[in-house]
């Protein structure tokens, strides 16, 4: 799992900026983190919104770079 942050003033390498932060349901502009952490399933509780597709495919490219899984052709 990713952590979404409203800090939008510090990006970090692996960070992506939600361009369509509305449109996933945030209140505000947020950015979500290249730090992933893993979670319980039991420590969901509900669903707050969804990441839009342009933003996920640019999250999932950044995700692989910071984690060496860039796709080579």
């Amino acid at each position: 799992m990713a952590a979404v942050t409203s800090n939008v003033k510090r990006i970090l390498f692996g960070d992506h900026l939600l361009i369509d932060w509305k449109g996933a349901g945030l209140l505000f502009p947020s950015v979500v983190t290249g730090i992933l952490r893993t979670v319980k399933g039991t420590m969901i509780h509900r669903k707050l919104g969804s990441v839009p597709k342009q933003d996920m495919m640019t999250i999932e490219m950044s995700l692989r770079k910071v984690l060496g899984l860039e796709r080579r052709t």
